[in-house]
């Protein structure tokens, strides 16, 4: 049913960098949902490795092919933008049984602020689930020639350079 917001979610994050494990989760909620607005989180407490529009960039490329998905950036609370964005449904990705705590509170305290707003767990397929984008950084801070190898593991290619010339030397750009 057209403008049945039951059926439009958003998938909210840093993605700061993309990962494979966010896509497999933009991959699956587009599938289950007739409209996927990834929302980018900004955190003015926070210094991101990339700035919104490029997070933007990167995200749109790595989901160029779905058409049901888009992607904004939101500087307010996750329910906020879901209600601006016309969302009933907050979906959430669960990596580990740490993660599980954590997503239950926010769970809780976004179904207290907007009861007519449901959460939605994917749990991160087997090969993703241990991705982070701390993990990320850490390889990608070890050097060009290993990381650009290492790295196709664990984000879209299309990150890959970006990521990895954030983390060169002045001279080697």
């Amino acid at each position: 049913m057209p403008g049945d917001s039951t059926r439009n979610a958003v998938y909210v994050g840093s993605f700061d960098p993309p990962t494979l494990g966010h896509l497999d989760i933009i991959r699956r909620g587009a599938r289950l949902f007739d409209r996927l607005i990834v929302g980018i989180g900004i955190n003015p407490d926070k210094e991101p490795l990339f700035s919104p529009d490029e997070r933007i960039a990167l995200v749109g490329e790595m989901a160029s092919d779905l058409p049901n998905v888009e992607i904004s950036c939101f500087d307010n609370l996750t329910v906020t933008f879901a209600r601006d964005v016309d969302a009933a449904v907050l979906l959430r990705g669960v990596r580990t049984v740490s993660d599980i705590e954590m997503e239950f509170t926010m769970a809780l305290t976004n179904h207290s602020l907007a009861p007519d707003i449901e959460t939605v767990f994917l749990m991160a397929s087997d090969k993703y689930s241990h991705i982070s984008s701390t993990l990320i950084k850490q390889i990608a801070r070890m050097g060009p020639d290993l990381a650009a190898t290492s790295l196709e593991r664990f984000v879209p290619v299309c990150v890959i350079e970006p990521l990895l010339a954030r983390y060169r030397k002045p001279t080697e750009r």
